[in-house]
């Protein structure tokens, strides 16, 4: 396939070489090159009717984040609008430790600080679940035939829209998984930002509790290793704003940024499409399909990740849905009486 690169591209940058095509999802195409100033990724956005609107996240956010101190993504060499096209500085990857989640950490809080009131204007706010989503998990436990507390209801109603009015203006990643995050000498260092967004850091920090939720990759950390990971977020972030919010706080000294995590974390349980990659989010019910059906995605099955996701809603610590946790506790052991099913992977996949 031709690479995308304009005459005014080569103009700025000169003549590419050696270019090679990466692989991405069907969304992008990326290709690897050689220019006189050094390596660099050329990313065309392609696909669908939002592609435009995937292509103005990405350079927004890039261009938010790299007025940190220390940036965590690649630097911008330039960009071509017209065919969604930009051109980032290449970044060396090297295979991530076994504590790879404690970098992850550092940097994503580095990435969300980077955030501000500002950010307003320049990407759309994040959107958690909805009225939709409880009723469709409510039905799950109908079709499961597990007893729905009578307070439950009301508790995942006050869930959603705590979670739609979350304090915060940190810079979201969107889809902060494995693979799109480069570990480096230096740190780590994020791409593909075509679903960023702002809103509360908590809730793509609480990814590492509850198993990457909109990942092809799954995976469960050990206790001590993930108090790691969260205690480093915490820490970098005020590091680098200076506020004592909630999001800035470990949540061994402060309730409420423990509760509010609790929050985004029961989040994500209530998303049906995050049980499926971004191609089918398409306003399926796929918590309907669970009872009769499973699928592959990944390094899990439909029903690891749902089981994993409510064994961790059920242990959280301080949390303002008793009654839901009640509900998450007979869910996961209806599931697992029904079905075999495995634990999801402790480490990430090489």
């Amino acid at each position: 396939m031709r690479l995308p690169f304009s005459d005014e591209l080569r103009s700025a940058l000169g003549k590419p070489r050696r270019a090679r095509r990466l692989g991405s999802s069907p969304r992008s195409r990326v290709w690897s090159v050689e220019l006189p100033a050094g390596a660099a990724v050329v990313k065309q956005i392609v696909g669908g009717a939002d592609a435009g609107e995937r292509y103005a996240r990405e350079i927004a956010a890039l261009r938010l984040a790299l007025r940190a101190e220390t940036p965590v993504v690649p630097a911008l060499l330039a960009t071509d609008p017209a065919a969604r096209v930009m051109v980032l500085d290449r970044v060396a990857h090297r295979p991530p430790p076994p504590d790879w989640i404690v970098a992850y950490a550092t940097a994503l809080a580095r990435l969300h600080a980077s955030g501000g009131p500002d950010i307003t204007g320049a990407l759309p706010r994040w959107k958690g679940p909805d009225a939709s989503d409880a009723d469709a998990f409510l039905h799950l436990a109908h079709r499961l035939r597990v007893p729905v507390p009578p307070a439950a209801p009301a508790e995942i109603h006050a869930l959603t829209a705590r979670l739609a009015q979350a304090p915060g203006h940190a810079l979201l990643h969107g889809d902060p998984c494995p693979g799109n995050d480069l570990h480096t000498a230096d740190g780590v260092t994020f791409v593909d930002f075509e679903q960023a967004s702002w809103g509360s850091g908590l809730v793509e920090l609480a990814y590492l509790r509850i198993g990457f939720p909109t990942c092809w990759c799954v995976t469960a950390a050990p206790p001590p290793l993930l108090e790691r990971a969260e205690r480093a977020y915490f820490t970098t972030w005020y590091e680098a704003t200076g506020t004592t919010a909630a999001a800035a706080t470990a949540p061994d000294t402060d309730p409420s940024a423990e509760a509010d995590l609790a929050d985004a974390c029961a989040g994500w349980l209530l998303r049906g499409d995050a049980l499926v990659e971004r191609a089918h989010r398409d306003g399926t019910d796929h918590l309907a399909r669970l009872p009769e059906g499973n699928w592959s995605w990944g390094t899990v099955t439909a029903r690891q990740r749902l089981a994993h996701r409510l064994s961790v809603v059920t242990d959280l610590p301080a949390t303002r849905f008793p009654a839901l946790q009640t509900l998450t506790a007979a869910l996961d052991a209806r599931l697992r009486a029904l079905h075999p099913i495995p634990p999801v992977p402790s480490a990430r996949p090489a």
